[in-house]
């Protein structure tokens, strides 16, 4: 049976549905436009906007007072073909080299200590470990800069007195400046990555312990066995986002040897600032900026690849 319009019952419901559906689809996508639309704005003008007239910038030979001419990859061409470039490269690599696992390390051990409930004032060793992380970077650098001053810094002074060392000066020799700064950002940021994996370690189930000590599973095991595939999804947080974190050093190295001696601690950013504040040339600067803009793309990008492999491997 049909209705006077030809159109039958079932039918007629259906498109009813599927308009519904529509209007509603519609008011949604406004909605959740409307939430969006203010991070959407601040994104476009601090992130979208800047990386694209870097690009465009880094294609020029402009200058920080004046503007230059379109040269397509010739800064690029400059930048790969420049000795000091290769030493920023360098400096860079070796400090996220060795950053990258020592802080997780240290991050890893401090949080398995104070993971113990045996451990009385937890809440205050776990608080002093977090404070350097609070500090700002630069009153942390200029703290340090005079502990280690050669002529009024405390490690020089105990060098001298402990060791018999003349003339300690770990932020002005060649071989040591680079460990210096190392040893100095993870003590400044470990307590971060620090409180990330006690959060990871309070959230493997404790029976899961218990029932490997009734199986004879020693610390070493369990560790093994338990703790590092609970923590895996942490760890590849931390990793991820230490290795990130030592491709923009900077502060530090400003602060405390200003990329020296003889260049020992420049690193690409470092680089980026002397090239655009320093010499004016913001077409080179940005093309550094794009070359370590891809650096920490690839690294990402590498991460994210191998955690995909790991958890379909556990999944298989």
């Amino acid at each position: 049976m049909s209705t006077t319009t030809g159109i039958p019952p079932a039918q007629g419901a259906d498109a009813v549905i599927k308009d519904n559906k529509k209007t509603l689809s519609r008011r949604n996508i406004r909605i959740g436009l409307s939430f969006i639309a203010p991070a959407l704005i601040v994104l476009s003008v601090f992130v979208f906007y800047p990386t694209i007239k870097t690009f465009f910038t880094s294609l020029t030979t402009d200058r920080i007072n004046r503007k230059g001419i379109f040269v397509g990859l010739h800064n690029y061409a400059e930048l790969f073909t420049n000795a000091d470039f290769w030493t920023d490269f360098r400096n860079t690599v070796i400090y996220a080299v060795a950053y990258a696992p020592l802080v997780v390390i240290v991050a890893l051990a401090f949080a398995l200590l104070l993971n113990r409930k045996d451990i009385k004032g937890v809440g205050f060793f776990r608080t002093c470990l977090f404070m350097p992380y609070i500090i700002s970077l630069t009153v942390a650098s200029i703290a340090w800069s005079f502990i280690l001053s050669p002529s009024l810094g405390l490690i020089p002074y105990w060098g001298k007195v402990l060791f018999g060392i003349q003339h300690m000066d770990l932020l002005g020799t060649k071989s040591t400046a680079l460990a210096t700064i190392i040893f100095i950002t993870v003590w400044k940021n470990f307590g971060y990555f620090m409180v990330i994996f006690l959060a990871g370690l309070q959230g493997i189930n404790p029976d899961l312990y218990e029932a490997a000590s009734l199986d004879g599973a020693n610390a070493w095991q369990r560790f093994l066995h338990i703790t590092l595939p609970g923590l895996m999804p942490t760890f590849n947080y931390v990793v991820i986002f230490g290795l990130i974190g030592s491709f923009q050093v900077f502060d530090q190295v400003f602060i405390l040897t200003s990329g020296g001696p003889d260049r020992a601690t420049e690193t690409i950013v470092y680089r980026i600032y002397t090239e655009a504040f320093g010499n004016g040339k913001m077409g080179y600067a940005s093309a550094l900026s794009y070359v370590l803009l891809i650096m920490t793309l690839i690294i990402g990008v590498i991460q994210l690849v191998w955690n995909n492999k790991h958890e379909k491997e556990e999944i298989g």
